[in-house]
């Protein structure tokens, strides 16, 4: 089982989007994905759980976790959202640099933007890495 960390500042917007999203697409029993962070909020933010509401996803209960040594360990990848520079150095693990802009204090419509582009990109990693379903629903 493949572990891919999405991981940014807060863990309150982008990267839970995008675990959000990896864990309703890809098959589980290939890969799973973890939001984290190094300066973690007690919350996923209100306006990012309302537009993944809207997407059919559920973060209410969701909560940012802290990018640890330890939690690092369990990744096979780290997809860092534009903000490598303020995250610690995880040398074991292959990297991704996804350029999002940061969901905080945004509009509505440009948080569904931003929603939308996550989903597109988690959608083109899920099928590149080849953790996808199989057209039928049947494992790839």
């Amino acid at each position: 089982m493949q572990t891919v960390i999405f991981a940014c500042v807060h863990s309150a917007g982008r990267s839970q989007m995008a675990a959000a999203f990896f864990n309703t697409l890809a098959n589980r029993s290939r890969a799973r994905a973890i939001a984290a962070g190094t300066q973690p909020t007690p919350d996923v933010a209100p306006e990012v759980v309302e537009v993944m509401l809207e997407a059919g996803i559920d973060l209410v209960r969701d909560e940012p976790r802290l990018l640890t040594p330890e939690l690092a360990r369990e990744g096979t990848m780290l997809v860092t959202m534009g903000c490598a520079d303020r995250l610690p150095a995880v040398t074991h693990l292959l990297r991704e640099e996804w350029f999002l802009a940061d969901p905080h204090g945004k509009a509505v419509a440009d948080l569904r933007r931003i929603r939308d582009d996550v989903r597109q990109r988690v959608r083109k990693l899920v099928e590149r890495e080849g953790w996808a379903f199989a057209a039928n629903g049947a494992a790839n």
